[in-house]
């Protein structure tokens, strides 16, 4: 079995905002058992720019970008430094990989990096995983160790994804934790885009990543550093369990949704959003807005209009034919357009989440 862990900045800090290695400590052991199972593990840990301000003694995390991919190369090295101790106090041994998103839409840096982990594990090593933030820029403005979790899932085909979270899990209207999610589309009114001071993601992108996972047929748990991942892969938690699609995406259709870099974006109306659903193609009726500038055959995100990653695909039309069509259908459309069709994605070029 093959188990990814994803920690973000809060889960390596205590509430007081200190290092919180009696946290580390117990995920170390746990691991060092989980090992003795047979389990192999990597980990996704996010905290450079968090230990960078801790080492430098600063007050707060930069707002410059220039001055945080400083702070984050500082604070790559004392977090290493921080596994590297903490794990070797278990006879465990850890090894560094960073990682940008462009590596994911290059088919020979993927393999690349792909035997570099499978390397890492061969040599009973723990991968530690993270953005490279000293040069990625829009990770840092955008991004989140969610999805690089999520990535790295994919490409070192994980059996499940475990993502620490301050929430504990997905909470209900009343607080509660929600124990197993068999469909994420009817938890999403649940979902709520809080961010944290040293991330970037909170629970919006941590759903967001799991309804890509789970449609890959990666299960998920997210849950709170109170919870033991040994319970955890025998499917004993505190936290959600999401479960896989049974109907994961095709191969083909998996190198649509993860390594096709988007050139733009596609915010669909609910009327829209259904019939996707249901398989059918995106017509210009039920788009209500488009963003960057993309060309036929490029690639595009889907979203609906709570702001939710619906789907991907590639486009029929330019950016400026589509807003220049959206809203609109049948002949117009075609006239406009000079086309003999009015789809702007074709439902075999499509993949909803």
């Amino acid at each position: 079995m093959l188990l990814l862990v994803k920690l973000g900045s809060n889960l390596i800090q205590t509430k007081e905002g200190d290092i919180d290695l009696a946290f580390l400590s117990r995920l170390a052991e746990e691991i060092k058992e989980l090992k003795a199972k047979g389990v192999r593990v990597l980990i996704v840990s996010s905290g450079a720019v968090l230990c960078g301000v801790k080492k430098l003694g600063l007050k707060e995390r930069p707002r410059e970008i220039s001055l945080r991919q400083a702070v984050a190369g500082v604070g790559q090295a004392y977090l290493m430094h921080l596994y590297d101790m903490v794990f070797s106090n278990y006879g465990l041994r850890v090894g560094q990989a960073l990682l940008t998103a462009d590596l994911f839409r290059d088919r020979e840096r993927f393999q690349n990096a792909k035997n570099a982990l499978e390397s890492m594990l061969s040599l009973d090593v723990v991968p530690v995983i993270n953005e490279n933030d000293t040069v990625a820029i829009s990770e840092l403005l955008f991004g989140d160790n969610d999805f690089l979790a999520l990535y790295t899932a994919y490409m070192m085909g994980a059996n499940l994804m475990v993502i620490f979270s301050t929430a504990g899990g997905l909470l209900d209207g009343e607080g509660r934790v929600v124990q197993v999610v068999e469909d994420v589309e009817k938890v999403l009114p649940l979902v709520r885009g809080v961010n944290s001071e040293f991330g970037t993601g909170g629970m919006f992108s941590k759903i967001t990543c799991t309804r890509m996972a789970v449609r890959l047929g990666i299960p998920v748990v997210i849950t709170g550093k109170e919870d033991n991942l040994l319970g955890v892969i025998s499917g004993n938690t505190r936290g959600t369990y999401f479960k896989p699609s049974k109907r994961p995406l095709r191969e083909g259709k998996r190198v649509l949704a993860l390594l096709e870099e988007p050139k733009g974006a596609i915010y669909v109306d609910e009327g829209a959003y259904r019939a996707l659903k249901q398989g059918k193609s995106l017509l210009p009726a039920g788009i209500r807005g488009v963003e960057g500038v993309f060309q036929k055959g490029d690639a595009v995100v889907l979203y609906d209009q709570r702001g939710f990653l619906v789907g991907k695909g590639r486009v029929n039309f330019s950016s400026r034919e589509v807003r220049k069509v959206m809203g609109r259908q049948g002949e117009e459309v075609k006239r406009l357009l000079k086309a003999s069709t009015e789809e702007v994605v074709h439902a075999d070029r499509l993949v909803v989440f």
